[in-house]
């Protein structure tokens, strides 16, 4: 199976703290592929550099065999990588469904000038309507599409956030803690969604704390651990893997930057 996305030697420094030291991932088409680590081990930062929020300082990232490296996130994103961010920030006011057309929507010159001189209801409208009522369906939140996200639970809300970043159909989203917060009736929900997205073309690197969930789903995991890769391999590997065991239940850790 074929990787989509590919990093080598990527590097991520913050002034003199080293966040992502040297890390070498590739992520199957077609998986869930987990990304774990205590905190502050780097795994934001990492998907900061992938998705192109912070620049690394050495290293390459290539999405579906293209060098991105340097892109810039929208860039990224147009070319079919999205993500989600740790804080929900939902558009209160609007409604599920208003959420994820506005994300939806590409804003710029060319698209101002051709609202200015096609009429309304051309097939662009049409196209992403379709899309937002795919990611309401494969997210299950298309029973409250109508509704605002204050009246939903917390778990819903974090669903919203996930099918607001694949109403752009992307070939790969990268996950970065969507279990926070959530019950155990609600990861277990996720989770059944999450592993919904690969028959949908949507590949999914998931960054996240619930070690059940992570676990659970994933066909692979990768462990990060101050910045560097210490394990890779299935998750019956990566449960029994002494460096990962001493990652997770060794001695007081000593103080790190918030970076992960």
């Amino acid at each position: 199976m074929a990787d989509v996305l590919v990093t080598e030697g990527l590097r991520v420094t913050y002034g003199g703290v080293v966040a992502v030291d040297a890390v070498d991932l590739a992520v199957p088409e077609g998986q869930v592929t987990g990304l774990i680590g205590p905190n502050g081990a780097g795994k934001t930062s990492m998907i900061d550099a992938l998705t192109g929020y912070h620049l690394p300082s050495a290293g390459t990232v290539r999405f579906a065999g293209d060098d991105v490296t340097r892109l810039r996130p929208h860039l990224r994103a147009r070319r079919g990588l999205a993500r989600t961010f740790q804080s929900i920030e939902l558009f209160d006011d609007l409604t599920v469904q208003e959420n994820l057309l506005v994300a939806r929507e590409r804003i710029g010159v060319a698209r101002a000038l051709r609202d200015l001189l096609l009429p309304l209801g051309t097939g662009d409208a049409d196209a992403s309507a379709a899309d937002v009522d795919w990611a309401l369906e494969l997210t299950g939140l298309a029973d409250v599409a109508d509704r605002l996200p204050s009246e939903l639970s917390h778990g819903r809300r974090k669903l919203v956030g996930v099918a607001r970043a694949l109403a752009m159909r992307p070939r790969l989203v990268l996950l970065d803690e969507p279990a926070a917060g959530l019950d155990t009736d609600e990861s277990q929900e996720l989770g059944a969604r999450l592993r919904d997205m690969p028959g949908e073309g949507v590949t999914v690197l998931l960054v996240d704390h619930d070690m059940g969930l992570v676990l659970g789903i994933c066909d692979a995991v990768h462990v990060l651990d101050f910045g560097r890769l210490i394990a890779a391999g299935t998750p019956a590997q990566i449960r029994d893997d002494p460096a990962v065991i001493a990652a997770y239940l060794g001695g007081a850790r000593e103080e790190e930057t918030p970076v992960a």
